[in-house]
């Protein structure tokens, strides 16, 4: 499955205040950070977001275009590549799994072995974790590298690990229980009864429907699931964490790491995971995100900044998010992301003004960089077609392989391509799981956003194409909820 998917809890704390202010959010101006960043003081509603700017050819007396390959597992990364492209830089891509290499056809060069051009890129760009070992020999040997290490890949693959890094950073986490025995796990719960949330380690982790979240107060649901994941699931999971549930607002506090120090601003943004709206339906890994480019505050004080000594130790290059609950008691974070998200990754797109390879080129080198991004608000919106979230073959090629991309009227800003290729001009259907096209908006408000991006949604033709509608809409609660706390300041 293609989305990113930290599995976190959302829920609702029912004792906070709800204050009438929609869309405002306030920063202290000693927080700083660039101004295209900082939200209006005093709970005014933010400038209007900028246009995307056009892109034009590289300028003459400007630096020489840089060489940049990028390397995906699962062809994750094209839509930045073809960003980096269009700003006049030479790109060739690679795709290691061999099912989804038409993948990104025609947006950028294709190579079928990256090994073969490692000495010709000036900045060698991987797309998801564990890549660790590899990108540390890449370094050795001289490469400008971003991606992950062999600390950061267990960050985020080893919850336990990850979750005891956190804690000794000075970071409030929730109880948790680690387990190798389904028998174990369930011995425990009866002897503990309460509301639990189930989360696998390693690589079951990407199975989006093994990750549960207990709605009943006694436990009864969750012993249930882990008994039917007992009998199914039994070769594949073999560690998972219970995690006591927490009420409050799920928000990922995320950053850009220049292997010393974050790159400022930071990202906010919320991950809408299940199929359906309202959060009804399977995990997905995400249906739509929902974001703003912030200044340092309380979220970013007691989340990322507290691990930058530990990141920086290991000489971590890349893009790294926490994803938290956060209510009246606190900020109680869940898990790492070590790597670039999806559809995080399009989103952020949407609104950084600067130059992408400029921005990579600085960071893989350790070097700051002035990130000029958007105010207000963004948003983006998967669509997918079957099989997706599922992954069945024969059911893509019945419904979905090869389909055309129709486009009511001509369109290019807020458009990105998922599994798609480029064949004669028309954007077609390919790999096999059915994760079509992000599509992202802007604006001042966030129902500006959420009315841009659904317009740009409007304007799209695909047979047997499906999305959500409410991305965004959480906000209105959630933003008074975090303002009251006092967490945006």
């Amino acid at each position: 499955m293609k989305p990113d998917d930290k599995d976190a809890t959302r829920g609702d704390d029912k004792d906070a205040p709800r204050p009438d202010a929609r869309d405002a959010v306030k920063v202290s101006a000693k927080n700083g950070g660039p101004s295209e960043n900082a939200a209006a003081p005093n709970g005014a509603v933010p400038e209007p977001a900028a246009e995307a700017p056009t892109v034009a050819p590289v300028a003459k007396e400007g630096p020489p275009p840089r060489r940049f390959l990028f390397i995906s597992k699962f062809a994750l990364i094209h839509d930045l590549a073809w960003q980096v492209a269009k700003e006049g830089n030479d790109v060739r891509y690679h795709i290691m799994m061999k099912s989804e290499r038409d993948v990104g056809d025609g947006f950028v060069e294709k190579v079928d072995r990256w090994e073969d051009h490692k000495d010709w890129a000036d900045v060698i760009v991987f797309d998801d974790c564990e890549f660790g070992s590899l990108v540390e020999r890449l370094r050795k040997e001289g490469k400008a590298v971003v991606g992950g290490n062999q600390y950061t890949d267990r960050l985020e693959m080893d919850r336990d690990f990850g979750q005891e890094e956190m804690q000794a950073a000075g970071l409030s986490i929730l109880p948790r229980w680690e387990f190798s025995s389904f028998d174990d796990a369930l011995a425990f719960i009866r002897a503990n009864p309460g509301r639990y949330v189930v989360k696998p380690s390693g690589r079951a982790q990407n199975e989006k429907v093994l990750s549960f979240v207990g709605q009943e107060e006694d436990g009864l649901d969750v012993t249930m699931m882990l008994e039917h994941y007992k009998k199914g699931w039994a070769s594949k999971i073999k560690s998972f964490q219970l995690q006591k549930f927490a009420a409050g607002v799920e928000v990922a506090v995320g950053g850009f790491f220049n292997g010393s120090d974050f790159v400022l601003p930071v990202h906010i943004n919320f991950e809408h995971k299940r199929m359906f709206n309202d959060d009804i339906g399977p995990q997905t890994g995400e249906m739509g995100t929902a974001g703003f480019w912030f200044a340092p505050s309380r979220l970013y004080n007691e989340t990322l900044l507290k691990m930058k000594e530990r990141l920086a130790e290991n000489h971590y290059v890349g893009y790294v998010d926490i994803n938290c609950i956060v209510n009246s008691r606190g900020i109680y974070p869940l898990e790492f992301t070590c790597r670039f998200g999806y559809p995080t990754i399009n989103l952020q797109i949407e609104g950084v003004l600067s130059k992408w390879g400029d921005f990579l080129y600085a960071i893989a080198r350790g070097e700051p960089f002035n990130l000029r991004t958007k105010r207000g608000f963004q948003i983006c919106v998967v669509i997918a077609v079957p099989p997706f979230p599922f992954v069945d073959p024969d059911t893509f090629k019945k419904f979905s392989e090869d389909a055309v991309v129709l486009f009511r009227k001509p369109m290019t800003e807020g458009i990105h391509p998922g599994d798609i290729r480029l064949v004669e001009d028309d954007w077609r259907l390919a790999g096999s799981s059915g994760y079509a096209l992000i599509v992202s908006g802007s604006g001042s408000t966030m129902d500006d956003a959420r009315r841009e991006a659904y317009n740009r949604v409007k304007n799209i033709i695909i047979p047997n194409m499906f999305y959500r509608t409410d991305i965004g809409e959480r906000w209105s609660r959630d933003g008074d909820l975090l303002q009251t706390w006092g967490f945006l300041s």
